[in-house]
């Protein structure tokens, strides 16, 4: 079990602390659930009343909520309260290597050039002309295709599979289940029979990013499908041929992107929104859950779409009202039509 004393924190942190230098921390807990030896954190002032009540040995906090802070627990105050914790939490981290040495029913093929510092776990394959990085962990059950380049200290959970030619940069997660490099949705139809175009393209990912459990990065038709760096993609994702995503964007779960998108840096893309094909999206744009993108973003901004749940009974009157949309619609133009009419003719008079 790893820990740290306050002391220590605070100067990792560059934080003001105010208690016992010397209180030993060896896990981050909530505010509600802190106990001894636990840190925990305070980012929005609604939770105040939580701060007032805890137990935790120390709390991460502003220099608002200082006053706030209940007798015998530690401060270290921040200008961040989430991005103190989450510096802390890489700190303390517990979680389990991927793999551990070389498993002796590990399958690494002889032209395979692997670091003598990486891990491959049980079952895993490594095929002809791989790289893999120094400290690289390949989880159990996972395939490594060939020509497939892993850089330093990226991380396979178990049962992975990176088709071949895929370059992963260094620092870079990738979750249970996914597939990086498969192929992309790509035929052409003759009279009624879909004939397969070859995908020869390949997945480029940059360093520092973050890929989901089961999330699909599929290859690219002839050029590459590129992730920039620092992208984090969440689970249950969907990212077609072609595809470019931006440096340090983001992508809730169960999102789905269709080829040839581009999306651009610093983008905060919601759960289960839907891109269309083709277009692309500024830097910067904010696109809420469930929002179905069906035109290119040009402009920074938060765009939203979708229809927020509602009593079935104010949906059903809704879908009632809706259905009479067009003949509202040409009551509407009649309306004016008559209205214009008779303005014409009151002019007339005069």
């Amino acid at each position: 079990m790893r820990s740290y004393c306050l002391a220590e924190l605070a100067e990792h942190l560059d934080a003001q602390l105010i208690g016992d230098a010397k209180c030993n921390i060896t896990a981050t807990a909530t505010l509600e659930h802190g106990g001894d030896s636990q840190i925990s954190f305070l980012s929005n002032s609604k939770y105040r009343k939580y701060l007032t009540e805890t137990k935790a040995a120390a709390v991460l906090v502003k220099i608002d909520d200082v006053p706030f802070m209940p007798p015998g627990v530690n401060a270290l105050v921040v200008k961040d309260p989430y991005v103190a914790f989450a510096r802390v939490a890489q700190l303390l981290d517990s979680t389990p290597a991927a793999a551990d040495g070389v498993h002796p029913s590990a399958s690494i093929d002889p032209t395979a050039d692997v670091a003598a510092s990486a891990a491959i776990g049980p079952n895993a394959v490594v095929a002809a002309g791989a790289t893999i990085g120094e400290n690289v962990q390949v989880g159990a059950g996972c395939f490594v295709g060939e020509q497939v380049v892993l850089g330093d200290n990226v991380r396979l959970w178990p049962n992975v599979s990176v088709y071949h030619g895929v370059k992963i940069g260094s620092n870079t997660i990738v979750h249970s289940g996914a597939v990086i490099g498969s192929d992309g949705f790509g035929f052409a139809n003759e009279r009624g029979n879909w004939l397969k175009i070859p995908q020869t393209g390949a997945v480029i990912i940059g360093a520092y990013c973050e890929i989901g459990a089961n999330t699909t990065i599929d290859r690219g038709a002839i050029d590459n499908t590129v992730i920039g760096n620092n992208v984090i993609i969440d689970n249950l994702c969907q990212i077609a041929h072609n595809v470019r995503i931006g440096d340090h964007t983001a992508m809730a779960g169960a999102t789905v992107v269709a080829g040839s998108t581009r999306i651009g840096r610093y983008c905060i893309i919601g759960g289960a929104v839907v891109i269309n094909g083709h277009i692309e999206i500024c830097d910067g744009a904010h696109i809420s859950g469930m929002a179905m993108v069906m035109k290119p973003i040009t402009e920074k901004g938060v765009y939203s779409s979708g229809i927020p749940a509602v009593s079935n009974l104010e949906w059903r009157k809704n879908t009632a009202k809706l259905r009479q949309i067009d003949q509202l619609y040409q009551r509407v133009k009649q309306l004016e039509q008559q209205l214009a009419g008779m303005q014409t003719a009151t002019g007339a008079d005069h």
